[in-house]
C-alpha cells in the first residue's frame, strides 16, 4: 500500500525539481535541429542505413552504451547543455526511453545525413529539416499539455536553440548529384541554401524561438574521408571543399546580420566550427592528439556507420588520441574542445 501512494509523490516531486531548473535558469531548455553532428539518436527509428546505435559507438558514453550519436561519447549539445547549468545529455525526440518530462529542459530533433536541401535527405532516406520542424511543432503542443501554456511559452521563447547542418548538402548531395550541378554552380548553390536557412529561421521565429546558435561548416575537405578519396593530392586535405566551407560561411554570417535586423527581438549568434577545428587538425600536438588523418574506427579512412567496426584490429584503443572518431565525424574529446571554443561567445552571449 506505501508503494502505492508513495509514487505518485516521487512523480510530482520530480516534475517539482524540474520546473525549479526551469524557472532558475535563463537558458530553460536547449532544442537542437541538424544533422549527424547534433543527432542523438533520432535516426535509430528511421528507415536508413545511417545509423550508429550499435558498438562501438558510444563505447565512452555513460555507460558505454550506443545511443545513435555519432561519436564515441557525447556530441556538442550535450556538452552546450551542461554548461547552461542543464542536463548532461540531451535526449533524442523519437526515442521511446524518453518522454515529456525529460524533453522540458531538452530535445534534439536532428537526423544524421539530413541537410538544408530537401534532397539531401532523400539520398540516404533521412528526416528532412521540414519534418524536423513538424516534430517541434507537436512537442510544442505537448509541452504546452505538460507544464500549462503560459510556463511552456516561456520555455520555448527563452530556450536556446542549436542548428548545425551543411555539410551533407555539399558531400553527400551537390558533388554526388549531377541533377544539382546541372542546375546550379557551387556559388549558386550556396545561396539556395542560405534562402532555405534564412526561411527555416524565419518559420522558427513565427512560432517563438528568439535565441538561436547557427554553427557553419566546418574544412569539410579534412574529413577523413575525403582525405582517402584524395589519392592524386597524396591524401591532403581537399582544399577546393574547404574553400568553399569558408565562402558558405562568410555568406552565413551575413544571414545572420540581416535576420538580427529583420526580425525584432531575435538574437541570433553565428558559431564558427571552422577555426578551431582547422587549427586541431594542423597542429593536433597542441591540444593532445597524435593522429588526425584517418580515425580510431577501424581503418579509420572510410569507416561511417556500419562500417564502423568494433572487431576490427585496426579500431584504436585510445580514442583521446585520435582527432576524428569515425571517417566523417570528430572524437568526444574533439567535440568538447570546439565546444568549450563556443562557449566564450554563447554564455555571455544568451545567458
Amino acid at each position: 500500500m506505501a508503494y502505492t501512494y508513495t509514487t505518485p509523490w516521487l512523480l510530482v516531486v520530480a516534475e517539482l525539481l524540474i520546473l525549479v531548473s526551469i524557472t532558475e535558469s535563463k537558458v530553460p531548455a536547449i532544442i537542437v535541429f541538424g544533422d549527424s553532428t547534433v543527432d542523438a539518436g533520432n535516426n535509430n527509428v528511421v528507415p536508413t542505413l545511417l545509423k550508429s546505435n550499435f558498438r562501438p559507438y558510444g563505447r565512452d558514453f555513460p555507460g558505454g552504451r550506443p545511443t545513435g550519436r555519432f561519436s564515441n561519447g557525447r556530441i556538442p549539445p550535450d556538452f552546450i547543455s551542461e554548461a547552461f547549468g542543464l542536463k548532461p545529455i540531451v535526449p533524442a525526440y523519437l526515442d521511446p526511453a524518453y518522454n515529456i518530462s525529460d524533453f522540458a529542459t531538452g530535445v534534439c530533433f536532428a537526423s544524421a545525413g539530413t541537410g538544408y536541401d530537401n534532397a539531401t535527405s532523400d539520398v540516404l532516406k533521412v528526416i528532412p529539416m521540414w519534418k524536423e520542424l513538424e516534430y517541434y511543432k507537436e512537442y510544442q503542443n505537448k509541452l504546452r499539455a505538460y507544464v500549462g501554456k503560459d510556463k511552456a511559452n516561456e520555455i520555448l521563447s527563452e530556450a536556446l536553440y542549436l542548428m548545425s547542418l551543411g555539410t551533407n548538402d555539399f558531400l553527400e548531395n551537390y558533388y554526388l548529384s549531377l541533377k544539382r550541378q546541372s542546375q546550379f554552380t557551387v556559388q549558386q548553390y550556396e545561396d539556395f541554401l542560405i534562402g532555405l536557412a534564412g526561411n527555416f529561421i524565419r518559420e522558427l521565429y513565427r512560432l517563438g524561438v528568439r535565441k538561436i546558435s547557427l554553427t557553419g561548416l566546418p574544412p569539410m575537405g579534412c574529413l577523413p574521408l575525403e582525405r582517402t578519396l584524395n589519392i592524386l593530392g597524396q591524401n591532403e586535405c581537399v582544399e577546393k571543399y574547404n574553400n568553399v566551407a569558408l565562402e558558405f560561411n562568410v555568406k552565413l554570417n551575413g544571414l545572420v546580420e540581416r535576420l538580427n535586423k529583420e526580425l525584432p527581438g531575435l538574437r541570433l549568434l553565428s558559431t564558427d566550427a571552422y577555426k578551431i577545428l582547422d587549427q586541431i587538425i594542423k597542429k593536433p600536438s597542441l591540444y593532445g592528439f597524435d593522429v588526425v588523418e584517418k580515425a580510431c574506427c577501424s581503418t579509420g579512412k572510410f569507416e561511417i556507420s556500419y562500417l564502423c567496426n568494433e572487431l576490427s584490429p585496426f579500431t584504436c584503443s585510445d580514442t583521446n588520441k585520435y582527432v576524428f572518431w569515425d571517417a566523417f565525424h570528430p572524437t568526444e574529446k574533439t567535440n568538447h574542445i570546439i565546444v568549450n571554443d563556443f562557449l566564450d561567445k554563447l554564455l555571455p552571449y544568451f545567458r
